[in-house]
C-alpha cells in the first residue's frame, strides 16, 4: 500500500510541475505539447487505478 501512496505522491508532483509549465508557457504550441504530456500522465494514472482494482 505504501508504494501506491508513494506513486500517487510522485504523480501529483509531476502533475503540479506540468501545470506550472503550462501556466508559464509562452506560446500555444508549447501549451499544446504540455497538454499532450498531461494526457499521457492521466492515461498512466487511469491504468494504475485499473491495475490496482484487478489486484483486489
Amino acid at each position: 500500500m505504501a508504494s501506491s501512496t508513494n506513486s500517487s505522491a510522485s504523480t501529483d508532483d509531476e502533475v503540479r510541475r506540468l501545470y506550472e509549465r503550462y501556466q508559464s508557457a509562452e506560446s500555444d504550441e508549447e501549451r499544446h505539447r504540455i497538454a499532450l504530456e498531461m494526457g499521457k500522465l492521466d492515461g498512466r494514472r487511469h491504468a494504475d487505478i485499473y491495475a490496482a482494482l484487478e489486484d483486489e
